[in-house]
């Protein structure tokens, strides 16, 4: 019932715009898969939901959200010290797809954060992802998912962020990876597919949105934001969490 409740609710870049519009039909992305995972971040994932939700009042979406089966995703912590007073205050969500019968192909692949992106048990997730960027043509990480790409190898060569709390756990992930410490998002369109990673939680949704901008205009964009009573964040550099590290560069080798 906590899951439905909450799917009731949740169900520049002008070069890359021009290189991206191709690729889609209409010049839009469609089809979209989220990777769920035992304690992944709520907001990751229905954040991006709820808007994905209203622009498909206006154009035609697909979502996928996708695991390793289709037994139902619990938020709740993986250890029970992490729930020291047995809290249960954590909501379940049913995949709709295996990672053996989800499409092949999708326009948008969407990599949540999570306490649960640590796990030593998530093989499979990480050969998915793996596997299945090739075969997308953009790929969205939200908040620690960037730690979940670059467990995964997606993120080899690549300039990204992540949750700056979260910074020191997350950054080993990544060796060969550019870590950026001052960034309310990342956009890295240096090879194929494209790249983007965005801080903390709630930065997600600013990089959603600052997606669906880019991709189905900036009047759908703004209206959403309206209808959420939510002020965006356009500015990728406006980071008040941000660290005073300098920039994490890739390691060579």
């Amino acid at each position: 019932m906590y899951s439905s409740r909450f799917l009731g609710g949740a169900l520049s870049c002008l070069s890359m715009i021009g290189a991206s519009d191709a690729a889609f039909p209409n010049g839009k992305p469609q089809s979209y898969g989220i990777v769920l995972f035992r304690a992944f971040d709520l907001v990751d994932v229905y954040g991006p939901l709820e808007i994905l939700q209203m622009v498909g009042n206006s154009h035609h979406i697909d979502v996928a959200l996708i695991s390793d089966s289709l037994d139902t995703i619990v938020t709740e912590p993986l250890l029970a010290l992490m729930n020291p007073y047995n809290s249960t205050a954590f909501p379940e969500l049913p995949p709709t797809h295996t990672f053996e019968t989800a499409p092949k192909e999708f326009d948008v692949l969407i990599i949540p954060g999570g306490a649960g992106m640590r796990s030593p048990y998530i093989n499979s997730t990480l050969k998915y992802i793996k596997e299945t960027t090739p075969n997308v043509k953009h790929v969205i990480t939200i908040c620690t998912g960037s730690g979940l790409a670059a467990r995964a190898g997606i993120l080899n060569g690549k300039k990204a962020t992540t949750n700056k709390t979260s910074w020191p756990g997350i950054i080993p992930f990544g060796p060969n990876t550019t870590w950026i410490p001052h960034a309310r998002w990342v956009e890295d369109d240096s090879g194929s597919p494209p790249i983007w990673s965005s801080s903390g939680v709630t930065a997600g949704l600013d990089l959603i949105f600052h997606f669906v901008e880019t991709f189905y205009g900036k009047d759908n964009a703004t209206s959403i934001a309206k209808l959420m009573e939510y002020e965006r964040h356009t500015d990728p550099s406006w980071d008040p969490f941000a660290r005073n590290d300098t920039i994490t560069s890739a390691t060579s080798g």
